[in-house]
């Protein structure tokens, strides 16, 4: 079975959100979100996908995971495209 790591991104007000999270549906995941069933943090807001990556494991997916959420430089790097 695959599994994703993805960012998502919201515009608030003046800056952009993001979230990191896995899955082993991104479509079905991202729908989550957008209806406000996902995670506490992303309920009532409008998210899209800014990255997302494909691992066979969801140990490794996990891993990759827990990665991005603690590299901030790399999630503003990311955010940073859309804020152009």
């Amino acid at each position: 079975m695959k599994y994703f790591v993805y960012l998502i991104i919201s515009k608030n007000k003046h800056k952009y959100l993001s979230y990191v999270g896995y899955t082993n549906n991104l479509k079905k995941r991202l729908a989550r979100h957008n209806a406000s069933k996902g995670a506490k943090f992303t309920r009532g807001r409008k998210w899209i996908i800014a990255y997302s990556m494909c691992y066979n494991s969801k140990s490794k997916a996990m891993r990759e995971e827990y990665k991005l959420k603690k590299n901030y430089k790399l999630r503003n790097n990311i955010k940073s495209h859309f804020n152009k």
